[in-house]
C-alpha cells in the first residue's frame, strides 16, 4: 500500500519509519523535510500528508513533528482526514478501530524507534469496527451532521 510519510525534521525516528515501512512492503511517498524542495514547517507537512490520503494517492499517512500535535491539527483540517496523535500501541489500535483514523501522528520527541515499531504493528493490524454505534459516530465526523441514535 502507498503510505504518505511526512515530518518537519529528519532524524533517527523518521529514517527508521521509512525503513520499517519499506521492509513491511509499503511504498513510501515522502513529504516535508523527507522530500527535496518541499516546505518543511509542520502546517505544510500535516496538510501535505492529509491531502495525499484524502485524494486517494495514499491509503494512509504518518505525520511527525516535535510534539505530534501540530501535524495532527493541520492534517485534520483536510476534509476526509481523521488524524490521531498516538503515543502508544493501544492508542493506535483504538484510533484505527473506533475512529477509523487514516493518518497516524507521532511525536519526534517522545516516540523511540522500538515504540514506533509497536505503534506501527497496532496501526496496520487494526481496522475500523463494524459496530453500528461507532460507525454512526465516524459518519457524523465525516459529514459534520449529527445523526440521532
Amino acid at each position: 500500500m502507498n503510505i504518505a510519510l511526512g515530518s518537519d525534521l529528519r532524524n533517527e525516528l523518521t529514517a527508521a519509519l521509512e525503513r520499517e515501512l519499506i521492509e513491511r512492503g509499503h511504498q513510501v511517498l515522502p513529504f516535508g523535510a523527507l522530500a527535496d524542495g518541499q516546505r518543511d514547517d509542520w502546517p505544510a507537512v500535516g496538510r501535505a500528508v492529509g491531502n495525499a490520503v484524502a485524494s486517494g494517492a495514499c491509503t494512509s499517512g504518518i505525520a511527525c513533528c516535535w510534539t505530534g500535535t501540530g501535524v495532527s491539527i493541520a492534517a485534520n483540517k483536510v476534509a476526509g482526514v481523521r488524524a490521531a496523535l498516538c503515543g502508544d500501541a493501544a492508542t493506535a489500535a483504538g484510533a484505527r478501530e473506533w475512529n477509523d483514523a487514516n493518518v497516524l501522528c507521532l511525536s519526534l520527541r517522545t516516540v523511540s524507534v522500538p515504540l514506533a515499531r509497536e505503534i506501527l504493528d497496532a496501526w496496520f493490524a487494526g481496522g475500523p469496527t463494524s459496530d453500528p454505534t461507532y460507525r454512526r459516530m465516524i459518519d457524523e465526523i465525516a459529514t459534520g451532521e449529527h445523526t440521532p441514535s
